[in-house]
Order: C-alpha cells, then sequence, then structure tokens
C-alpha cells in the first residue's frame, strides 16, 4: 500500500525543494560571478625592463607570487627595453601582461594600441637626473655641450627625457651629445669619467643607483623647475607630475637632501585577449601581495586599492573589474 502524505506535508515538502533549488542557483550564480570556475592555466608572457631596473625586480617577486596563487599557470619573465618596448609587445600579441608608464601607454599610437587595457595602476617612477657629487649641473639646462646617458632607444627614460630636454630649452640632437644606453650601463660609464651625467626614470630607490652612490660620490639634480615649460608642450606630458625624491630614498648618497623633481604612474597592462579570469587572478595577485612585493621592491608599497582602478588613459580589463567590484566595502 503506498503511502500517502498529508497535503500540508507535500506542500512543504514542495516549498524546501523550491528554496532548495533556489539557493543552488544563486550559488552557481555567485561562483560564475566571482570567477569561481576551473582555475586560469597556461602560459604568459610577463615583460619587464632592464635587468637592473625595478620593473624587472618586481616582475621577478611577482613570479613568485602567481605560482603559488595561480599554480597552473606558467609565467615567463622577458626583459626589455622598458615601456615603449613593453606596450609594442602587448599591442602586437607578444607578451600578455607588462609593467608601463603612463605616457608611453598613451604615446603608442601602432597596430593593436585599442586592444591594450589596464589591470591596476602600480607605483609612480621618479626622473632621476644623476651626476658626480663635485659637477657643476644644477639643473637640466646647465647640460650644454656634456655627455648626457638618456636610456636605449625605445626606452621609457628616453621618452620623458626628450621632453624634458626640450622643456629646459636645449635641442636633443645639437645640444648635448646624447649617449643612448640603459641603466645597466650607465652607473658604469659615469663612474669612468665617460659620462658627466645621466637620466634614469624609475621606482624610489633604484638598485642601480644605490649601488653607485654606495661606490662613488653622485647627487641628484634637481628638475622641478622644468613642470611648467614641461606641461606647455602638450600631449603626454600630461601625465607628469611634481614630485619630490625624499632625502632617505638613496641613503648611501653623502648628506642627501630632498630633491624636487617629476614623477609618472605605471600601470599593470594587458589586452582584451586576456580572459576574464586570468587577468582577474593575476590582479588579486598583485594588490594582495604588496607588503610581500614592497619589503623588496619598496615602490611596490605604494600601490593601493582605493587608487589601482585610476588608469587613464587605458580602460580597466573586464577581469581586473571584476575582482575591484568582489572587493568594495
Amino acid at each position: 500500500m503506498a503511502l500517502t502524505l498529508p497535503r500540508l506535508d507535500r506542500r512543504r515538502a514542495l516549498q524546501s525543494a523550491a528554496a532548495g533549488l533556489v539557493a543552488l542557483g544563486l550559488l552557481l550564480w555567485w561562483l560564475l560571478a566571482s570567477g569561481g570556475g576551473p582555475s586560469p592555466s597556461g602560459r604568459v608572457t610577463f615583460a619587464t625592463g632592464v635587468s637592473t631596473g625595478v620593473y624587472d625586480t618586481y616582475g621577478r617577486m611577482l613570479e613568485q607570487d602567481l605560482a603559488r596563487d595561480l599554480p597552473d599557470v606558467d609565467v615567463r619573465l622577458e626583459q626589455t627595453r622598458g615601456s615603449p618596448d613593453n606596450v609594442e609587445r602587448l599591442a602586437r600579441g607578444r607578451a600578455t601582461f607588462a609593467i608601463a608608464a603612463t605616457d608611453a601607454v598613451a604615446a603608442y599610437q601602432g597596430e593593436g594600441a585599442g586592444r591594450l587595457r589596464a589591470c591596476a595602476r602600480l607605483y609612480d617612477d621618479y626622473m632621476q637626473l644623476v651626476v658626480p657629487r663635485g659637477s657643476a649641473v644644477r639643473s637640466a639646462r646647465g647640460l650644454k655641450h656634456l655627455r648626457v646617458g638618456v636610456g636605449d632607444d625605445g626606452s621609457g627614460v628616453q621618452l620623458i627625457t626628450r621632453a624634458l630636454i626640450k622643456a629646459a630649452g636645449l635641442d636633443f640632437d645639437r645640444d648635448i651629445r646624447a649617449e643612448r644606453v640603459g641603466i645597466d650601463a650607465m652607473p658604469k660609464l659615469l663612474r669612468q669619467g665617460k659620462l658627466d651625467a645621466f637620466f634614469w626614470s624609475g621606482g624610489l630607490p633604484t638598485t642601480a643607483v644605490r649601488t653607485l652612490a654606495h661606490a662613488y660620490p653622485i647627487r641628484l639634480v634637481q628638475l622641478g623647475d622644468l613642470t611648467g615649460p614641461l606641461h606647455r608642450q602638450g600631449g603626454v606630458t600630461r601625465y607628469y607630475r611634481a614630485a619630490t625624491v625624499p632625502a632617505d630614498a638613496y641613503e648611501e648618497i653623502r648628506r642627501p637632501e630632498p630633491v624636487k623633481t617629476i614623477a609618472v604612474p605605471n600601470l599593470l597592462v594587458t589586452t582584451d585577449r586576456v580572459a576574464p579570469d586570468l587577468a582577474e587572478g593575476v590582479t588579486r595577485t598583485v594588490i594582495e601581495n604588496r607588503d610581500r612585493i614592497g619589503a623588496k621592491v619598496h615602490a611596490a608599497q605604494k600601490v593601493d586599492l582605493r587608487t589601482a582602478v585610476f588608469t587613464d588613459p587605458l580602460a580597466l580589463h573586464k577581469g581586473a573589474a571584476r575582482y575591484y567590484r568582489s572587493v568594495k566595502p
């Protein structure tokens, strides 16, 4: 004989089943919305910078965290000439992620420019004009006829150096003896007396400058007097802001003092080719490992959840945007 439930019990059973289905549906929706599907996998290429620069150090630290947080992702680091090189590699599909300064991102108008997206605003690069301690140079205007390291061709250093030289009223090609070498070579050339000065744009402190200051007497030259002329040039110079290198940035410099200069923000950049779950995972690792990376790369301490979303001139990648929505208070 079949057991028949009272009508009231049947109603309660149906209501319980319906409630269970609703709960299951909500759970599935939450998992999909929060990237709770399969973990990202595959190989990604991360373009960094020159071997002695902050980009490369940051990339090596981040690689360790990504190996832990995204174990199925094979991260390959590539050393490059810097921001303009990184942006072009991304746009042309030769890199998956990269660090790049906002001026270089805005300046790139080549193939694939419209596919560029940002995951986070990171830290600022500070322009540093380095001279021997006994140099008579007190401003970029004093570089006329001198041998000046300006960064490799295609580097972010040279991009901003050209703008600064112009702001100083000098002609890049005629008024200085431009040596087109990078931070991997400039400190040695200065120490050997083969350069009178060099420009560098990087996070504070930059290991190569610290190492030089420890072995050879140097000082930083102020660039604050160029802020007005620089901004009057228009274009990408709108991404440059007045800043100060604090006295304790390079304690190796004898009697260090605060130095007024120019700074430009860096972005973690990718493209719309990258899957949302991968972009979300990388963004999460960048933000949540700030303190660990910052213990080695001091500039990374400036990465902040409140400012990371301000990625002008690029839109946020949809995966990065999803991460920021998930942690919004």
